[in-house]
């Protein structure tokens, strides 16, 4: 579902302008060491890889709606350990029909349990297993969202 029924609702009284929403960046790995992997996907309308992204429903706890993602995008059971970054993006996105929206991000690290990811909802063109050290080339911004949360620090990050 690319655009959520709220959204579209707020949509009909404010038009185009900005809207701030809430999303999260799910990043799942699994395996140790040197063989340890990146669940990511590809998307179907600009072609980018990305962790798996996506707005909280209303109402909805945010490692939840990190998990619910990763099910609805890949078909892959993860589980939310650990708040890794919360950031409001500078990046004021404008799609086609002249919608705008910025996101406060809440990036997850997330630990597979299980599922073989292939592109479950469509939002998506693929979804596959990438290396840390071998990842697709992709957008600045989101190779750091793998590295903030692949790392071993203990507390999240906030940006100032």
């Amino acid at each position: 579902m690319p655009t959520p029924d709220f959204i579209l609702k707020l949509r009909e009284k404010v038009g185009h302008d900005e809207l701030w929403l809430t999303g999260v960046t799910a990043v799942v790995l699994r395996g140790e060491g040197e063989a340890r992997e990146v669940l990511l996907v590809k998307r179907s309308d600009n072609g980018e890889w990305t962790a798996v992204t996506g707005i909280i429903d209303p109402g909805e706890q945010p490692a939840v709606a990190a998990e619910r993602e990763v099910l609805e995008e890949a078909d892959v059971v993860a589980v939310a350990e650990r708040l890794a970054r919360v950031n409001a993006e500078d990046r004021v996105i404008v799609y086609p029909n002249g919608d705008r929206s910025r996101y406060i991000d809440i990036l997850f690290r997330c630990r597979y349990v299980s599922g073989e990811p292939y592109p479950a909802d469509g939002e998506n063109s693929e979804a596959a297993w990438f290396r840390l050290d071998a990842l697709p080339e992709m957008r600045e911004d989101h190779a750091e969202r793998i590295r903030i949360a692949a790392s071993d620090e203990v507390a999240a990050r906030f940006v100032r």
